[in-house]
């Protein structure tokens, strides 16, 4: 993958997409948004991250910024406000745009904070899982990070899921996404904002990830976001090799 040293834009055409690069060879993975998600979303924005990775069991340090994180949830908000936060109240309004229960198929970033703000724990997982999940639940925004190899094909589009598609949800089993966003590769789906495939999860083995972060509405500015994150990757899991790029209706 080729560094990139300042941020691109990508703007996505009905016919195809247009590529306006600075100071880089070449983008590893384009991203198409289906006209139905661009008619109710038209000022939407996902800030997409690809990098070489190690990944690793779990990360002391890591956790004590998750932990730090989960204090400032508990301050700042009362449950029934988690679903007011910009970023995810975009991303329930997109469902039910959708015909898609937001209450039934939560958000992943909801998800995540109702967990911190009831006094749960969450799950430890493996570094680049655990980071992905303190970057949604700071921005508010819902994250999909994948291993980059499993990914078939060069590009990536997001539209709608249909009835009767298959999507095995991480840890979830057969997921009916039927109304749910869902990215797709030249195989299927997957991710979507309540949750990613199997097929494509990253793990221990994981050398390159791919990360969505899908600004349904702003939030935390994204741009700010994805430095931010790159940060994260930077210091828990010695990325090199970064790209970034901005994904436009």
């Amino acid at each position: 993958m080729a560094p990139l040293s300042k941020l691109v834009f990508l703007y996505v055409s009905q016919q195809k997409s247009i590529i306006f690069a600075i100071d880089f060879e070449r983008i590893d993975m384009e991203i198409f948004i289906e006209d139905k998600i661009k008619e109710i979303c038209p000022e939407m924005q996902i800030g997409v991250i690809r990098a070489n990775v190690v990944n690793t069991t779990s990360s002391n340090e890591l956790w004590e910024e998750i932990h730090a994180e989960g204090e400032r949830l508990r301050a700042t908000y009362q449950l029934l406000e988690i679903n007011r936060r910009p970023a995810i109240y975009a991303t329930r309004k997109l469902y039910r745009a959708l015909g898609k229960d937001p209450n039934r198929y939560r958000v992943s970033s909801e998800a995540l904070c109702r967990r911190i703000i009831k006094g749960m724990e969450l799950y430890h997982i493996d570094t680049l899982v655990d980071l992905i999940n303190l970057a949604s639940m700071h921005s508010g925004y819902a994250i999909g990070g994948f291993d980059a190899d499993k990914i078939v094909g060069d590009s990536l589009t997001l539209g709608v899921g249909q009835a009767g598609e298959k999507f095995e949800g991480i840890g979830r089993g057969l997921l009916n996404i039927e109304g749910l966003p869902v990215y797709r590769d030249a195989v299927g789906g997957i991710g979507t904002p309540t949750s990613d495939e199997e097929r494509t999860k990253m793990g221990l083995s994981t050398t390159a990830i791919h990360v969505n972060i899908n600004a349904f509405a702003p939030e935390m500015p994204l741009e700010e976001m994805m430095e931010w994150t790159i940060s994260l990757l930077r210091k828990y899991a010695s990325a090199t090799q970064i790209t970034q790029y901005v994904v436009k209706p």
